[in-house]
């Protein structure tokens, strides 16, 4: 069997090639999100405003209560969710005034619990998402986001536990292990400035195609879905 340390070796390089990739995405949407920028004089009733319609690098940290929605019909698989976190960072990039454009790249834990007739049951899903939002500034300290999200598979680890013993198998993206790699999903929610420099998130994500092609009567066909809850800091 690989050893721990090939594991880890290989799971750094695959992380590396993630967050280059979702960088670069990052990058290539801004640069082209501020071709278009063109920031507006404030009008009468908009001068009050909090001055946070402008552009702005946030660093991203919060939590992630994970579970999956099944596609397909099957009683005896039923889940409950797990905790994660998500951390990464942002771009706020004003375009019209109350729009701007909000892209971010995010480490993000999902996964499930399960109780089965075998025991607990524990899968923890490692993703680097990407997701590319429309962000609407409603009214002063109060914002809407939305937009579609691609999420790119870095590990899985699945647990059990049977009371008596534990055991765990972690497989990565380079395996030929059932799970499809790149996944298109939406994300939609809100946030609060609590300042000028900070902000409170809530949102939910859920993926539009399935991570597991290979269901059947224990496992089902399933989907992603979370709920995240964090904190931006805007510089």
């Amino acid at each position: 069997m690989p050893s721990k340390n090939r594991f880890y070796k290989n799971k750094n390089s695959i992380m590396k090639k993630h967050f280059f990739v979702a960088i670069t995405l990052l990058l290539m949407a801004g640069s082209v999100s501020a071709q278009y920028y063109r920031r507006p004089q404030p009008r009468r009733h908009e001068r009050t405003y909090d001055n946070n319609f402008r552009p702005a690098f946030s660093i991203i940290g919060g939590i992630n209560v994970a579970n999956v929605i099944k596609s397909s019909g099957n009683y005896q698989f039923d889940t409950d969710t797990k905790i994660g976190a998500n951390v990464g960072i942002g771009l706020d990039l004003p375009i019209l005034y109350p729009l701007s454009f909000a892209p971010e790249v995010l480490y993000s834990q999902k996964g499930y619990t399960a109780q089965t007739g075998y025991g607990q049951f524990k899968q923890r899903a490692d993703f680097i998402d990407v997701p590319l939002l429309a962000k609407f500034h409603v009214v002063p300290g109060f914002n809407i986001v939305v937009g579609p999200q691609i999420s790119f598979l870095v590990s899985t680890t699945n647990t059990y536990n049977n009371g008596f013993s534990q055991s765990s198998q972690q497989y990565f993206n380079n395996t030929t292990d059932g799970y499809n790699k790149t996944l298109i999903g939406g994300v939609a929610g809100v946030s609060f400035d609590l300042s000028r420099n900070v902000e409170l998130r809530a949102r939910y994500s859920l993926d539009l195609n399935r991570i597991n092609d290979d269901g059947d009567i224990y496992v089902p066909n399933y989907r992603n879905q979370a709920w995240q809850f964090g904190l931006g800091f805007r510089f």
